[in-house]
């Protein structure tokens, strides 16, 4: 991982505002339901190297995620790059956010290079296996989701488009789903790519929860305060009620002895 390179040479930064926030909003959400966070990889724009043949092919997802890997290289470091025969596991899932400029190599309609190099849709399907496989186009506002066909034969795996209801596109072997959110994500409000749960329920995000978490405190603050002054108007009720039949009691008593009647002897 430390001698290939980790950048792509010649080609420019990230092509726009929203692949980084998109891929950051994924990284953040996906917590499949059946590991430990800590066995738990996902990155953005990174590296894929899948041939120890040829150690400078790589592809790089606008995201993958990767389970049953450490969160850091070795436990210890953080990865310049995915060199999948060092890390011994291929990405789980892939998802690429179309562009014009890629969108062909993202849907498998180009040819492979004339060196043999394969295409980024050969590289997941045939070489990587990746199980799941999801294109977004946020300028349709709809996403494709692949899955690798069940019962293939080793040598010949193949995508099969799945029926996205709704929106949404249940992992099985993730517990984990991902769908399309309208949300405000960053202070922009939009339709966004992101991860659910076994409830249905969208995984929230560390400032998701740090503000579900305040308001359920200050809920919880208001209900002890409502309650102390319910509690404080019961009190003065009873007060005022134990007053006034003090002061019932009195008027009756210097009434009894203004007709001449000792109270005490009644």
């Amino acid at each position: 991982m430390y001698e290939l390179p980790s950048e792509e040479v010649g080609e420019p930064g990230l092509p726009d505002q929203f692949h980084p926030l998109q891929a950051q909003l994924l990284r953040l959400t996906f917590q499949p339901g059946n590991y430990d966070p800590e066995q738990v990889f996902s990155a953005m724009d990174l590296n894929v190297y899948y041939d120890e043949n040829h150690t400078r092919r790589y592809k790089r997802p606008d995201w993958f995620g990767v389970v049953g890997v450490p969160r850091l290289y070795e436990n210890r470091d953080l990865r310049l790059s995915y060199v999948v025969w060092q890390e011994g596991v291929s990405p789980s899932l892939v998802v690429e956010l179309l562009s014009p400029s890629t969108q062909d190599q993202d849907l498998g309609q180009v040819e492979g290079e004339a060196d043999g190099t394969p295409t980024k849709w050969e590289v997941y399907e045939q070489i990587l296996r990746v199980p799941y496989y999801v294109v977004y186009d946020r300028t349709m506002g709809g996403f494709r989701g692949f899955e690798l066909e069940r019962g293939a034969t080793a040598e010949s795996p193949r995508y099969v488009e799945v029926e996205v209801r709704e929106n949404r596109w249940w992992l099985e072997g993730l517990e984990l789903g991902v769908g399309l959110w309208q949300g405000t994500y960053e202070n922009v409000n939009r339709l966004w790519l992101r991860f659910y749960g076994s409830s249905g329920d969208w995984i929230p995000t560390p400032t998701e929860r740090e503000r579900a978490e305040k308001e359920r405190e200050r809920r919880a603050r208001e209900s002890a305060e409502q309650r102390e002054a319910r509690e404080r108007q019961a009190k003065e009720r009873e007060r005022q009620a134990r007053e006034a039949a003090e002061e019932r009691a009195e008027r009756f008593r210097r009434l009894l002895m203004e007709n001449g009647i000792n109270p005490d002897e009644i």
